[in-house]
């Protein structure tokens, strides 16, 4: 079960249950952002962009209620690492060109693009939301800002929902809902951004999925 919540967190995302929402519909209500929505995702793209790497600790909701917990570590580009405590096997690696979800236990992995998964609006070297996402809504309240983006690829597609600190904009949380409607969630705490990282956190070993493949 942890790994298909680990799969609903990149397949349709990192995987507030909302219907599909079509293309155009988001096209349109990004275009329909007010003055002050707008100044918000610059704000936002600001902060992100001043963030190089961050670590800490995460809490992951499946869509059945059940939790899981880990370490996470992001340097971007591209690069991130979800490492799931026990009694979970999962272990989920970026390394900037693709994504794997490891079972520890079976030592099997699945690989996807990442470009084909919601982590790229978060690792991407330049982080445009108004320019390369289709925001839907931007809630701005007294301790939290939500943003709500239309995400499909050509694996799925779903809404990506990012809620931030109102004072300084750190990321606090985000949802991902997909066509059925299931949420999965993950909440960062205990967050160091631009402290030191380890490249060996982010490497993925394809020769391993290599032979998978074989058997």
């Amino acid at each position: 079960m942890l790994k298909r919540f680990a799969q609903c967190l990149l397949k349709p995302l990192l995987r507030t249950a909302l219907a599909v929402i079509l293309s155009v519909t988001a096209m349109t209500a990004a275009q329909a952002l007010t003055a002050e929505e707008q100044e918000t995702l610059q704000d936002l793209n600001a902060y992100f962009n001043s963030v190089k790497t961050m670590h800490g600790d995460f809490i992951q909701f499946g869509p059945d209620g059940s939790q899981s917990d880990g370490k996470f570590y992001m340097a971007r580009p591209g690069k991130v690492r979800f490492y799931y405590n026990k009694p979970s096997v999962l272990d989920i690696v970026a390394d900037g060109t693709s994504v794997s979800v490891r079972d520890r236990k079976l030592n099997t992995q699945d690989i996807w693009p990442l470009g084909q998964t919601p982590l790229r609006f978060l690792l991407s070297d330049d982080i445009n939301l108004q320019k390369d996402t289709n925001v839907t809504n931007v809630l701005v309240e007294e301790d939290l800002v939500t943003v709500t983006i239309f995400d499909k690829t050509k694996f799925n597609s779903g809404t990506l929902t990012l809620i931030f600190d109102a004072k300084d904009y750190a990321l606090k949380q985000w949802t991902v809902t997909d066509q059925q409607g299931y949420d999965t969630s993950v909440a960062v705490y205990n967050v160091v951004s631009n402290g030191p990282t380890n490249p060996d956190l982010f490497k993925i070993d394809y020769l391993s999925n290599a032979r998978q493949n074989q058997n």
